[in-house]
């Protein structure tokens, strides 16, 4: 097939927008019926079907010749031709030759740069090579002799040697199949220099492109492609998306892919439950109906075409699309059942060719099961590889084909492989009861009552060959507002439902619930419940924040920016509404609001000068509910006198808090005696621990009894002296002769060897006292004198006279009869511990 282009070599353009040109493509072949179409690079100009070239756009503004290229096809798209046109516009002749004057021969004409259309080489090119491109000649190979080479990538820079020239013809030629896919173009410069090597002619760039052939598959990025979608999706959701890339020009119908589906399996429930968008690769579903429960897993085999897809010319590819079907209902296997091959070969052990392949033919459609080869015995094991359920088939019939790992050798009269019926019985076991909806959502106003209604939350018995009762019972309700009938799962509320509950999410309460059948054993099924509350307007809006504090001159200061709080959610919070109420008057006439927005205002003195102090201002909010909540806040407004900049003094804070000068004087004069009155009763313990230490017990603790026993004088001579009157213990009417004594002193016949306490003085009585009295009265001062004598001197209570008138009661003794009961002694506390003692024991001595 020869190209040939009737192009004159002066061809010029008419100045018209779209006019044909003294230009016409031919094509001479060996079909001379068959259709060609042309394609220009440039969009200026078109080409019509029978080869004419036309001006599409205007051409006045061109100045130089323009050149493009003009691309042919056949119909079947399966010959490609290109040439290159080069158009100069009428009334632009090239200008004038020029003349130079040269050193040796006066003047010259000025050569004519060379113009080398690009060069157009077909990848994969056959031959013969090497193969002539193009030829370079200089107009001054008929003076000189010339001599021709190239340069660049391809020629003498790697990849050296693809391109060669003849040094003297000029003839350029490739010397080795191209291709596109690793280099789609050649930049060379030619150069034309004498036998010396000097320059005889510019250097001449040379592209040459590679033009490129469908030689190339598409090419998927992964064999396998996982990819999930939930069951019971909708049409059209998305699944996964394959990609496959054509090393091929994307520019061309070479590169362009065309994706579509093969085949599906299993063709459950119909073969055509997957679309792919041709263009893009999308995956996604286009029928109803994907159950987990019939087909876990879908597999896909998609393939991948080139030139737009066309199956008569282009290049195909597959790759495999596994899509799995997710479930939120488990039912994993209980009991894993075995049946076990032997197989027999009289070939050498534990070789592949007496190693045995187990594989299962026909009979398990959905992939339950699977062989394990025993490495040792060459057994096979069946087993379960995927939860059988009983429902829906109850019985398995498997075809296993056992072969070697080695190929039969040829010539052999006997199948390479030898089968088997294996049937499988699947028992029954029970199995839980499935909410059908789960989680279960449901929608309500929140505030309803107790003892309502909700819904019903019942489970089905997958068990449909066995009778069974289901009961309902409650797993978790936090905030404990619901409660189930046992036996129909009917759901009531036990409690009002209040979406302010902190036990809401996202308004949203949720519980769950337990479905247990009387199998054997039971089986227990979980279901959540989801109650979605829909507010309402029942709680009224809290005034933000709830103290300030304000300049008591109003050009002083800021105002306080106020905003309010609402338990609800919108539209029943905000915007709010502030307003100061009528009641009382001072409210408005002192204070005033101004709205900031919807949420935000700001409270401020109305009147210049306000008194400091601590101000209670109640300011009505308003939500936006339907009706709509107020609630009158008290906001606690403290007015104080303050600097330039707005700041708050201290005195005025003083003042503000409502104490005067001399409340404050007041109060520091307490502290400073209060602390005073502190450190004295610290000096006063360290002194007296001090005093301790310096003066130790002169007996042991436990054998001191001067607080239990008190030794008198003897007064009386025997024990005939059983009557006595004791007024004689009285002191006595006259007391002048010891009146002259130092305080403390009471005793004139016996002194005490230690300093004398200055006990307190008895007032005389005029008539006869209780002697215990006395006694009890004395002990109190003795224990709570800071300087009593040591435990062995002489206590001194009081004098009673240097005589008494009475009898001696030397003579009163105890009696041993043992009629005396001194377990009381025991109530009388640590005092008298030593007297218990000694008499409350005497039954044990």
């Amino acid at each position: 097939m020869v190209l040939s282009l009737s192009l004159a070599h002066s061809l010029t353009l008419s100045r018209a927008e779209s006019v044909e040109l003294s230009l016409r493509l031919k094509f001479e072949t060996c079909q001379q019926k068959e259709e060609v179409s042309f394609e220009s690079s440039d969009p200026k100009f078109s080409i019509g079907p029978d080869g004419s070239l036309y001006a599409e756009q205007d051409v006045t503004n061109l100045t130089e010749p323009i050149q493009f290229m003009v691309t042919a096809r056949d119909s079947m798209g399966k010959y490609i031709w290109e040439t290159t046109v080069k158009l100069a516009l009428a009334g632009h002749p090239p200008p004038p030759p020029t003349h130079t004057r040269s050193s040796s021969n006066g003047l010259r004409r000025q050569k004519r740069d060379w113009v080398i259309p690009p060069i157009n080489v077909p990848e994969n090119s056959r031959g013969p090579f090497p193969q002539v491109l193009v030829r370079i000649q200089s107009d001054q190979d008929k003076e000189i002799e010339i001599r021709y080479s190239i340069t660049g990538a391809g020629a003498d820079q790697p990849p050296n040697d693809i391109y060669i020239i003849d040094p003297v013809t000029g003839k350029m030629s490739v010397t080795k199949p191209l291709d596109r896919e690793e280099r789609a173009s050649y930049h060379l410069r030619a150069h034309a220099v004498d036998i010396n090597g000097n320059q005889m002619e510019p250097p001449i760039d040379l592209y040459i492109y590679v033009i490129d052939m469908n030689d190339n598959r598409p090419e998927f990025k992964n064999q396998v492609y996982n990819g999930s979608v939930a069951e019971v999706s909708k049409p059209g959701t998305s699944v996964m998306q394959v990609t496959a890339f054509d090393a091929d020009d994307s520019t061309t119908a070479n590169g362009l892919v065309h994706y579509r589906i093969l085949s599906q399996t299993p063709h459950i429930p119909i073969p055509n439950m997957f679309t792919i968008n041709g263009a893009t690769g999308e995956i996604s579903t286009i029928a109803s109906g994907i159950d987990r429960e019939k087909v876990s897993q879908y597999a896909i085999i998609v393939q991948a075409t080139d030139m737009e897809g066309s199956l008569n010319f282009g290049l195909s590819n597959t790759a495999t699309a596994l899509i799995s079907i997710t479930d939120i209902n488990d039912n994993p296997p209980d009991v894993i059942l075995f049946c076990g091959f032997t197989f027999r070969d009289k070939d050498q052990p534990h070789t592949p060719n007496w190693n045995a392949v187990y594989r299962i033919t026909g009979g398990d459609q959905m992939g339950h099961f699977a062989i394990r080869t025993d490495e040792i015995t060459n057994d096979g094991r069946v087993v379960v590889v995927k939860p059988i359920d009983y429902e829906r088939n109850n019985a398995f019939t498997l075809m296993v084909v056992v072969s070697n790992q080695a190929h039969l050798a040829s010539g052999i009269p006997s199948s390479p492989s030898s089968s088997a019926a294996v049937a499988i019985t699947v028992l029954d076991i029970n199995e839980a009861p499935v909410f059908p909806s789960n989680p279960k959502i449901i929608r309500f106003e929140e505030g309803v009552p107790a003892d309502t209604t909700l819904a019903t939350f019942a489970a089905l018995d997958p068990d449909r060959f066995i009778q069974q009762t289901i009961r309902y019972s409650k797993l978790t309700d936090p905030a404990n507002w619901l409660k189930i009938n046992r036996t129909n799962g009917r759901i009531t509320t036990t409690a009002v439902l209040d979406r302010e509950s902190p036990y809401m999410k996202k308004n949203v309460y949720e519980a769950t619930f337990l479905a247990v059948d009387n199998g054997s054993p039971p089986a227990t099924g979980t279901g959540t419940l989801q109650i979605y509350l829909i507010d309402v307007n029942d709680n009224v809006p809290v005034l933000v924040p709830q103290e300030a504090l304000v300049c008591e001159r109003s050009r002083h200061g800021y105002p306080v920016n106020i905003t309010a709080s609402d338990l609800d959610s919108e539209p029943n919070a905000g915007p709010y509404v502030f307003e100061l109420p009528s009641y009382p008057s001072s409210a408005r006439r002192n204070w005033t609001i101004s709205r900031l927005n919807g949420n935000y205002a700001q409270l401020k003195l109305r009147i210049p000068y306000l008194e400091a102090g601590m101000y209670r201002v109640p300011i009505l909010v308003s939500d936006s509910g339907n009706p709509p909540l107020s609630n009158t806040s008290v906001l606690k407004v403290k007015v104080c006198p303050c600097d330039e900049n707005g700041d708050c003094t201290v005195i005025g804070a003083v003042t503000v808090a409502g104490l005067g000068t001399g409340a404050i004087i007041t109060i520091l004069i307490c502290i400073i005696i209060l602390l005073s009155m502190v450190l004295f009763f610290v000096v006063w313990v360290k002194r007296r621990e001090k005093e301790r230490q310096t003066k130790p017990l002169l007996i042991d603790p436990e054998d001191d009894v001067r607080d239990n026993i008190l030794k008198y004088d003897e007064e009386g001579g025997g024990e005939e002296d059983q009557d006595y009157d004791l007024s004689q213990l009285q002191q006595p009417e006259s007391l002048d002769h010891i009146m002259s004594k130092p305080a403390g002193v009471r005793r004139v016949d016996e002194r005490p060897v230690i300093l004398e306490s200055q006990y307190p003085v008895r007032p005389t009585v005029p008539h006869p006292g209780d002697i215990g009295e006395f006694i009890i009265d004395g002990l109190r001062a003795a224990d709570n004198d800071p300087t009593a004598p040591p435990y062995d001197s002489l206590l001194v209570f009081d004098y009673e006279g240097s005589g008494s008138t009475a009898g001696s009661v030397s003579s009163l003794g105890s009696s041993s009869s043992g009629e005396q009961d001194y377990d009381y002694l025991n109530d009388w506390g640590p005092r008298f511990k030593k007297l218990a003692d000694l008499y409350g024991g005497g039954g044990e001595d």
